[in-house]
């Protein structure tokens, strides 16, 4: 059998000129779901209904140990390393956020100024995928076709959307905050479909700010999760925390939209672009294989501020689950199961609040405060070299020192930098604290801080960046954060020649791309450093 699997890999891709429409399914859909543990399946299973997560898991292969390793957890870095098969220090994109030395300033990973925005008239459109060094597999299957197939991505955040299309894609789209419409760039059309516009006219998002969120079945039937009125739990904006939600005012509070995001109503937005689009553009009808991305977003931002226990939690799942269902069936209808391959993922897990680790089961987590130690930091480094800024930016876990004042005060970089490592790395809850001159040189995947030497670029990267301790999460005194250190994501294939099956060997997040180029029978990347995942096939 093994060797039978070798032969058809080689065979797969010793046939550079085979149409992809021969034997290759006409559409895939790949389904992201941001934020996912892979134990939500377990604990929401007695609720949800059969046409959903139940039909994928019950005849699909389902991949038991699948992993995102990768230094900085966040929705961006996932995406771009599940669609490309490489990790961060190959594709570039590190984090949301970073600090460009030569512009002194963050940047987005996606902004560009270069274009502007189709479908509305805010900045939410300057987008890009140019940060991205790499091909997307949809880049591939563009190429591969000779344009011919089609390839969409949709999401409610424009790094997830553009991230899982790639730089060719037919369509890419995203929700603007500000105006709740569904946007696009310059990049990726130039024309806005009039199916979009359509969609828009509708103002679903302003039509949801002023629903209260409510959960789907009687609350007390919520027995999965904590209490609704848990005392340890955040809320919006650090006050509300029960049901019913009043979307109003944190739309209010918020100035925009964003917080409908953070609601079941961001995904049904989603889920109801994604049907629209099933039903207005040309996909799936010819033999070449297209590509549909969808991106829920779950609780986005708010993750933290509820946590996985919570009643929260669990309603957007099971709200979630019908919207797979009804997506499932669409599709099947639609093209039948014959001719379709959905996968289902995440580009990022979730961890539990520290407070509720720390109080309900008395584990040993904490919350580092990064403002409080750099500023220690800072103090340490005057009285060593002198009253200077010697910090230049410190973007997520990169701290990036001023080389250009090094280098006037004629200061050994390395030197600095590692005395500057060295004090971070003393504080509780660090685990290490690693240079770029260290990292530069590269580890074994089996070292302990392997996920730090595959995320570092050079060039991009800090000076240095510290790791925290498992259970330990960043705090900061004004700004929210989504942080996790959890690596397992699920991972659900669905469809076409797809073995209802459990596959228990480990896998991370770079085999996704080998596998889903296979199914739809391109060649793989390469500079793809994944590997095919095996026991899918019939």
């Amino acid at each position: 059998m093994a060797l039978l699997f070798v032969l058809l890999v080689f065979t797969a891709n010793a046939q550079p000129n085979k149409k992809p429409g021969n034997t290759s399914p006409k559409l895939v859909v790949g389904i992201v779901i941001e934020n996912m543990r892979p134990d939500y399946i377990q604990r929401y299973w007695g609720k949800f209904q059969d046409g959903g997560f139940k039909k994928l898991y019950h005849e699909g292969a389902v991949c038991n140990n699948f992993k995102i390793e990768q230094h900085i957890q966040n929705y961006a870095s996932g995406t771009a390393t599940l669609y490309t098969g490489v990790t961060p220090s190959t594709h570039g994109i590190i984090d949301k956020v970073w600090y460009d030395r030569l512009k002194e300033k963050e940047v987005n990973c996606t902004f560009d100024d270069f274009y502007f925005t189709v479908g509305g008239d805010t900045d939410a459109g300057k987008v890009s995928p140019n940060k991205l060094m790499v091909n997307t597999f949809g880049d591939n299957l563009k190429v591969f076709s000779q344009g011919k197939s089609k390839v969409f991505s949709l999401a409610l955040n424009a790094e997830s959307a553009a991230f899982s299309a790639g730089h060719a894609a037919d369509g890419v789209f995203w929700f603007d905050n500000k105006t709740g419409r569904m946007i696009s760039s310059s990049f990726y059309i130039n024309l806005f479909p009039d199916w979009v516009r359509i969609f828009n006219s509708q103002g679903l998002a302003e039509q949801y700010a002023y629903r209260n969120w409510t959960t789907l079945l009687p609350i007390n039937t919520y027995t999965e999760s904590l209490e609704d009125e848990y005392l340890l739990e955040k809320g919006y904006y650090n006050q509300w925390n029960t049901f019913p939600h009043t979307i109003t005012k944190y739309v209010k509070k918020a100035n925009s939209l964003a917080p409908v995001k953070t609601t079941p109503f961001g995904n049904q937005i989603i889920y109801d672009f994604a049907t629209e689009l099933f039903n207005s553009e040309d996909v799936g009808t010819d033999n070449y294989t297209d590509l549909v991305n969808i991106v829920f977003s779950s609780m986005d931002y708010e993750n933290g501020s509820f946590g996985p226990a919570s009643v929260e939690m669990e309603d957007i799942y099971l709200r979630l689950d019908q919207h797979i269902a009804n997506l499932i069936q669409l599709l099947l209808n639609k093209y039948g199961k014959n001719e379709i391959i959905i996968f289902l993922t995440s580009n990022t897990s979730a961890s539990y609040p520290v407070n509720y680790l720390k109080e309900e089961f008395k584990l040993a987590v904490g919350n580092f405060s990064p403002e409080s130690a750099f500023s220690l930091l800072t103090s340490y480094l005057n009285l060593t070299y002198g009253d200077e800024k010697w910090i230049e930016n410190i973007s997520g876990q990169q701290v990036y020192l001023n080389h250009r004042l090094i280098e006037a005060k004629n200061i050994n970089k390395e030197k600095i930098i590692d005395n500057a490592a060295t004090f971070i790395s003393q504080f509780e809850g660090i685990k290490a604290a690693l240079t770029a001159s260290v990292l530069e040189k590269g580890a074994s995947l089996e070292s302990a801080n392997s996920e730090v030497y595959v995320s570092f670029k050079k060039n991009i990267s800090g000076d240095f960046c510290y790791i925290l301790e498992e259970g330990w999460q960043p705090s900061y005194k004004y700004d929210q954060i989504n942080y996790t250190d959890q690596s397992h994501i699920p991972l659900i294939f669905f469809g076409k020649n797809i073995q209802p099956s459990i596959i228990n060997k480990r896998h991370t997040a770079i085999d996704l791309a080998p596998t889903i180029s296979y199914l739809m029978g391109i060649p793989v990347s390469d500079k793809n450093k994944g590997n095919l995942i095996e026991g899918l096939f019939k």
